[in-house]
């Protein structure tokens, strides 16, 4: 398995584009890495990888090397795969992404049931709100709110989420309380604003009479986390636009409540986003089934609490 191993840390460190990066996702010391990489380039007699003290970077060879690198991994998992199907005995790791808020509340929890039921498989799961690219960080799946941008992807639909414009009684009492989409405009209110670098969205998508229509909302408080602006918000900082599912223990204990309620926001789809050969994983489709019944259930429990308190 040796040259195996050797062409899955060039892949990766070719993706990656930096040794040490390599290392920590395969789990493996740096030393241990170059030395694989320098077998690799032994056994073919070129080198694969200009490096100098600050940059790594792919030479020719390494370029054409890749695509071939690539072929033979996903033949191998591919036939793995197989034999897993007939063994019925999965194993191996997934590689799991999913937003801060959906990772937290919904994924992290359920994982160790999972792993109960399938004791040869482990998780990798990394959250952040920031998009992931699945081919490039060695991802299996992801979950996602919204619409992915790459169609080339699969989709496996978990639920529509609803979502809430919401504040403190205590920003209500000191800013009154908007009505409409229309008066958080125009710097009337203070937004809490999700932003991170190559977002694409900065305006806040509301059902009005006319139909769904973008109000480009402003405000002094942005942050790439989305827990840290429902915090913003419980402190009375501002509005802030969020899942159901993220702030229904606030609404139910008074600590949030809904504005805005005569355009309330366009409901978001949760989903899980994969690629083709992905799901022909035994693992990854069990761990699609398992996430989807339970992550749903939630989802819609969360949003009957609250129901009375929506309009």
């Amino acid at each position: 398995m040796s040259y195996l191993d050797n062409i899955r840390t060039f892949v990766r460190v070719y993706e990656l584009g930096s040794m040490s990066a390599a290392g920590r996702d395969l789990r493996i010391s740096p030393a241990v890495t170059s030395a694989r990489i320098s077998q690799l380039e032994d056994h073919l007699n070129v080198r694969l990888f200009q490096r100098t003290t600050r940059n790594l970077s792919p030479t020719e060879q390494g370029e054409a090397f890749y695509g071939g690198a690539c072929a033979v991994l996903e033949a191998v998992d591919d036939a793995e795969a197989n034999v897993v199907n007939l063994t019925d005995n999965p194993r191996g790791s997934l590689y799991v992404a999913a937003p801060l808020g959906v990772g937290r509340r919904l994924v992290a929890p359920e994982v160790p049931g999972f792993l109960a039921e399938y004791p040869d498989i482990d998780v990798r799961l990394r959250l952040s709100d920031r998009s992931v690219d699945l081919t490039t960080e060695g991802l299996d799946l992801a979950f996602f709110l919204g619409e992915p941008e790459d169609s080339n992807l699969r989709i496996r639909k978990i639920a529509d989420c609803r979502r809430v414009l919401c504040a403190s009684p205590t920003y209500v009492a000191e800013r009154g309380k908007p009505a409409r989409g229309a008066d958080l405009v125009g710097g009337k209110h203070e937004c809490l604003n999700l932003r991170f670098p190559g977002a694409n969205e900065f305006q806040w998508r509301l059902v009005t009479p006319e139909g769904p229509q973008r109000f480009a909302v402003t405000g002094r408080y942005e942050c790439d986390d989305g827990d840290v602006l429902t915090d913003w918000a419980l402190m009375g900082q501002g509005v802030a636009l969020k899942p159901v599912f993220e702030v229904a223990e606030h609404l139910l204990a008074g600590r949030l409540v809904p504005v805005a309620e005569e355009t309330p926001p366009v409901p978001v789809q949760m989903a899980c986003l994969y690629t083709h050969r992905r799901h022909q994983d035994p693992k990854t489709r069990l761990f699609m089934d398992y996430m989807t019944q339970r992550v749903g259930r939630i989802v819609k429990a969360s949003e009957v609490q609250v129901r009375g308190m929506l309009k």
